[in-house]
């Protein structure tokens, strides 16, 4: 965790740095070097603490999707995540924390995602209890939007800055190569959360134990856990 917090530290001081040196030149190539920088950064930053990592695990866990399904789910929270922030910065400034402890955070829709995650639990455990639990295709995207109102703080961070220094562009070419670091972190843990899961389905499957038990089993589990880290996140904010 020290290791995480201290390469959060770099990358905080190193995109400020590229950010105040294009912004002094103007050299394209600077934002160039940043935007590829950004890609390693979105990545690294992914694996720190937050970006719905549990949320995303505890429903594909739960789920029956497949690889496929599972990266489309994983790449709409990473989007949703980084472009709240971009709208944020954007177009609703008033939504951002401004304190020194909770810079880069908006409260209230961190209180929205995590509510609305708490009735999404609720439903997946109630499921579970139905003879034949259906798993809608919907459901996943609509699980992704919800986890990923929580904007990025990186992002925020990078687009205020850019914003200030007059420099709209260069915060913008490095939200999207976040995103596409943030996408490859997530859609790396949803497959090995596929394959852990039919994995297990399948040792249990030898034992005896039927098909839709398990899915069962696994639906409950999901909307429990879901509802345990929502609830969590609401009580730490």
């Amino acid at each position: 965790m020290d290791l995480l917090v201290s390469l959060q530290r770099w990358i905080n001081d190193a995109v400020r740095a590229y950010l105040i040196e294009f912004g002094q030149s103007g050299d394209w190539t600077v934002l160039l070097s940043m935007t590829l920088a950004g890609i390693m950064f979105g990545a690294i930053h992914a694996l720190t603490p937050g970006h719905s990592k549990t949320i995303l695990v505890s429903y594909l866990a739960g789920s029956r999707h497949g690889a496929f399904r599972a990266l489309a789910v994983s790449t709409l929270l990473a989007a949703t995540h980084v472009l709240m922030a971009v709208f944020i910065a954007l177009f609703a400034s008033q939504l951002m924390e401004r304190t020194l402890t909770q810079a880069g955070r908006a409260p209230d829709l961190e209180m929205l995602s995590r509510s609305l995650l708490l009735v999404i639990g609720f439903w997946l455990l109630f499921r579970a209890f139905r003879k034949r639990p259906q798993h809608s295709e919907r459901e996943g995207l609509g699980v992704a939007v919800t986890a990923g109102l929580v904007p990025c703080p990186l992002t925020l961070f990078v687009m205020v800055l850019a914003l200030s220094r007059g420099i709209p562009e260069a915060g913008l070419m490095f939200a999207a190569s976040m995103l596409a670091g943030i996408a490859f972190t997530l859609g790396t843990v949803a497959v090995l959360t596929v394959v852990a899961r039919k994995l297990l389905v399948s040792l249990i499957t030898r034992g005896g134990s039927a098909i839709g038990t398990i899915s069962r089993i696994l639906d409950g589990l999901a909307g429990g856990f879901i509802m345990l880290f929502a609830a969590l996140d609401l009580y730490k904010a």
